[in-house]
């Protein structure tokens, strides 16, 4: 990842340097390379079912999608 990636978030006096994305698809994959490096088995999966439902057109669950987009949090 480069430099432009990433970038610093204060939402509710909290500065974060977490890479911020609007599409949960690409939120995921970063999330699976990062659950991944630390064998979070469980995260993989969520990561893995959220690419799948992208990849056949579906909407991903709820419960998955918030399991990604709160990752770094």
């Amino acid at each position: 990842m480069n430099k432009a990636s990433f970038s610093a978030c204060n939402r509710a006096g909290i500065v974060s340097d977490e890479p911020r994305t609007d599409k949960p698809v690409d939120a995921a994959w970063i999330v699976l390379e990062a659950a991944n490096d630390v064998g979070d088995d469980a995260t993989v999966e969520v990561c893995r079912r959220v690419i799948d439902a992208s990849l056949n057109g579906t909407i991903a669950s709820p419960q998955d999608l918030h399991i990604v987009s709160e990752y770094f949090r």
